[in-house]
């Protein structure tokens, strides 16, 4: 018997004001055969207000593939529309 786990980022997804939503699924196998899954999930809006400036979301820790979706996403026009729908509270 042979037990193995596999992470993978299953599902990204964009919405319409350039948050991107990040799905994990985890999966437990036993000889190749799946046990078990889970998923967690995870949203990045571009960008944040914290009280006194806009502040841009850090996506270093990131996979690559979910780095460049964000950094082909977050344009200026994007977040210039994310800022005004979300406003600053």
């Amino acid at each position: 018997m042979a037990f193995s786990k596999t992470v993978v980022e299953d599902k990204i997804e964009v919405l319409e004001l350039g948050q991107i939503q990040v799905r994990t699924k985890t999966t437990v196998l036993e000889d190749g055969v799946e046990l078990s899954s889970s998923f967690h999930r995870h949203a990045m809006d571009p960008c944040s207000y914290n009280g006194s400036a806009w502040v841009d979301t850090d996506i270093s820790g990131e996979s690559a593939r979910v780095q460049a979706i964000a950094n082909a996403t977050w344009t200026d026009a994007t977040v210039a529309a994310y800022k005004s729908a979300v406003g600053t509270g």
